[in-house]
């Protein structure tokens, strides 16, 4: 990956790269770095790179400068160009993995009371922020943006797992981590980490991210996928109404389980005879067909040896529905596995919660399985 910085201030920014993991993958080539001084590109024997903002205010960087910075840029390839303002878009993890996937990437630093608007308009693709305050100049901006995006090109962090692992790679934060000694100062380290089972290792330190997300950043719910934080697997049921389910809509509900990693999807179906029609049609491993709704909850609780917490999606408003914020807050807290229940006859489900319809402009979604694709993707899809 080319990463060109510009900046009024380069000595600041070089030292950055000859250091720790980012200065490793500089010098193992999987980062070609240049940091170009904006005043190279700068008239006169001053060099002058600012003047006075039109309207009174303080000092703003001029637009030809920057403008020649980064035309020289584009002779290495044609960049992505961030200027680093507070005006920007707040810098997220999915941000910066959008950022890593470009070729080139051009870091223009702002300085004074920012960089000519007219400069911006026209040459700049992306600006960013770091947060809700003011520092000095855009130098440090660009090098957290810098480090972030270094870490997720493969190779510059020597443990990949680690780096799937960071806070924030599944929208979650990360988990509280430990070091020797076991014991310190009358404080242990959880019995868990000290096991050598490696399955409740993984089950604690999940556990344990879950809930530091939903005490500290309830916030970052909702681009996370909830499924590896549950506790026990998830699954779905399609319980019909008065108008009877079709093969197709069966074979998209499944498909939608497939996708979004459920256990397995589990069919409310009255009739012997399409039951075993059905499954005569079907290739693969087929849904799990019931005769009855009471077969369900306890075909779930028998699998996973817990009652699970069972989520109606009616595909209509009931009072006291949760918004679907609240319910994927509400399914990993319960600390069990997960039952969603899909389709009219929800309603009449003894479930822990329901679920508001997915809706949108055109109204509620058509169809349960529309439905179950729009709510699975909402809880278990990648952001």
């Amino acid at each position: 990956m080319r990463l060109t910085l510009v900046s009024a201030f380069p000595a600041f920014l070089r030292s950055f790269f000859d250091t720790s993991v980012v200065g490793r993958g500089v010098r193992s080539g999987l980062l070609d770095v240049a940091v170009m001084d904006l005043r190279d590109f700068a008239e006169g024997p001053y060099r002058q790179i600012d003047d006075y903002a039109f309207g009174g205010g303080g000092m703003v960087l001029q637009a030809e400068p920057l403008a020649r910075a980064v035309e020289k840029a584009a002779e290495w390839g044609n960049p992505f160009v961030v200027g680093t303002t507070p005006q920007g878009v707040p810098l997220t993890q999915e941000m910066v993995e959008t950022l890593a996937g470009q070729s080139h990437l051009c870091l223009v630093c702002g300085h004074y009371e920012g960089m000519d608007e007219r400069f911006s308009e026209r040459f700049v693709d992306l600006e960013v922020s770091i947060g809700d305050y003011v520092l000095t100049g855009g130098e440090l901006p660009a090098l957290v943006i810098a480090d972030a995006v270094a870490r997720k090109i493969p190779g510059v962090v020597g443990q990949e797992s680690a780096v799937e692992e960071d806070s924030f790679f599944r929208g979650f934060l990360d988990h509280p981590p430990y070091s020797r000694p076991a014991l310190w100062r009358g404080a242990d380290v959880p019995s868990p980490l000290l096991s050598g089972d490696h399955g409740a290792i993984i089950a604690w330190r999940r556990r344990t991210a879950a809930l530091r997300t939903l005490r500290r950043r309830p916030d970052v719910l909702s681009r996370a996928t909830v499924l590896p934080y549950v506790t026990g697997g998830v699954y779905a049921a399609i319980l019909p109404g008065e108008e009877p389910l079709t093969l197709d809509e069966v074979l998209r509900a499944r498909r939608a389980c497939e996708t979004y990693g459920l256990k397995r999807l589990g069919v409310l179906v009255e009739s012997a005879e399409t039951r075993e029609r059905w499954r005569g049609a079907m290739e693969g491993i087929p849904p799990k067909f019931f005769g009855s709704l009471g077969q369900i909850g306890r075909w779930v609780e028998e699998k996973e040896g817990i009652r699970p917490f069972s989520l109606a999606v009616p595909g209509f408003s009931l009072p006291g529905a949760l918004h679907w914020l609240d319910a994927k807050r509400r399914m990993v807290e319960e600390d069990r596995p997960g039952l969603m229940l899909f389709g009219p006859g929800a309603e009449k489900a003894r479930s822990d919660a329901v679920l508001m319809p997915a809706r949108g402009p055109g109204g509620v979604a058509g169809s349960v399985s529309d439905a179950l694709w729009v709510v699975l993707d909402r809880f278990f899809g990648w952001r």
